[in-house]
């Protein structure tokens, strides 16, 4: 060997591949999916690939481990998620021990009692053979509201006035705690159901209140069960005390051995769930938050579960995965993946 070529040996040495400490040989599979698998089975998969496949498999593991016996379950629920069909998914997970606070939208608890009390949502269309503008025009003189392609008759709501004035506003006390109404809204909702034979399952509430879990309601006012509470408080000494609420919710953290947060969608009930965290002397060893909201723009909605990290809502060594797409989509998937995994 010349000179020269021990000179491109010995300069080719230097330039080698340093150590690697961030890769590992960890290569992506291909997806094999077929006929006959179960959620569970088809997870696994997704975790062979990358991208949002990944994340949701992620995602399972973690809040299969959440459902631990020695884990206190926060579950935030924003979005439409009752009108849209989930309501189920999340009365059952109640039913079955899964959750221990749920925080929710005053709008949840709304279309959770009209189905409780024989209302029902239906399939509609995000917009007529017009233009939208037309097809929701045409919705309002037909006394019809529509959430994106869900539709819900008007009087539905007279229904439900009619329900919170004779059923629930009735039995409280003059001042009580968003919690305390949302307790007897859920033994309301309960008994009507059975009372009149409704075919639709008595909902969250009602699972609530028969398995004490507190839900509490921090936005209650944003709603027509806010809008309800306010009419009913101008003509008696009705009033809902909302710092009330703040001691028995951050006890629960404040007394959890293990935490986890579910949070589905964003808003007021991903940011009061997470925030607890904040006067307990530990932070979530758990967090999975399915959602389509970006972190670019700042808000809580989109804020990633690392910058929650930062704030000391998740342990330093806490899990957290984020799975963005549709919860209606993402919530069913986790749920049965993860109920799988732990043999229910």
């Amino acid at each position: 060997m010349s000179d020269e070529d021990h000179e491109n040996h010995d300069e080719h040495e230097e330039h080698e591949q340093p150590p690697r400490e961030e890769f590992a040989h960890d290569p992506i599979g291909h997806a094999d999916v077929r006929g006959g698998m179960s959620v569970g089975e088809l997870v696994d998969q997704y975790g062979e690939a990358g991208i949002g496949a990944d994340d949701l498999n992620r995602a399972v593991d973690i809040y299969a481990e959440m459902l631990g016996d020695d884990v206190t379950n926060f579950f935030g629920l924003a979005g439409a998620m009752v009108p849209t069909g989930m309501r189920k998914v999340v009365a059952d997970l109640i039913r079955d021990g899964h959750i221990d606070v749920l925080v929710t939208t005053g709008a949840n608890l709304t279309h959770d009692a009209i189905e409780a009390i024989g209302g029902k949502h239906h399939h509609g269309r995000t917009h007529g053979e017009g233009t939208m503008r037309e097809h929701d025009e045409q919705l309002r003189d037909e006394g019809v509201d529509r959430i994106y392609n869900v539709y819900l008759p008007q009087e539905h709501f007279a229904l439900f006035e009619d329900h919170l004035r004779s059923e629930v506003f009735s039995e409280v006390e003059e001042t009580v705690t968003i919690q305390r109404l949302t307790e007897e809204l859920g033994r309301a909702n309960a008994e009507v159901n059975e009372r009149e034979g409704i075919d639709e399952g008595a909902g969250i509430a009602a699972a609530a209140y028969e398995n004490d879990v507190p839900i509490y309601c921090p936005a209650i006012q944003d709603s027509v069960l806010g809008l309800q509470a306010w009419m009913y408080s101008q003509t008696t000494d009705f009033e809902l005390d909302a710092l009330g609420d703040m001691t028995p919710l951050t006890d629960r953290a404040f007394d959890a051995e293990q935490s986890g947060a579910m949070v589905v969608g964003g808003g007021v009930p991903k940011n009061f769930v997470l925030q607890t965290m904040l006067v307990a002397p530990d932070s979530y060893d758990y967090a999975v938050q399915l959602t389509m909201d970006d972190e670019q723009t700042g808000g809580l909605s989109g804020a990633t579960l690392e910058e929650a990290r930062s704030w000391g809502k998740i342990e330093k060594a806490g899990r957290n995965a984020s799975v963005y797409a549709d919860a209606t989509i993402t919530l069913p998937l986790v749920v049965a993946a993860a109920r799988e995994r732990i043999g229910e």
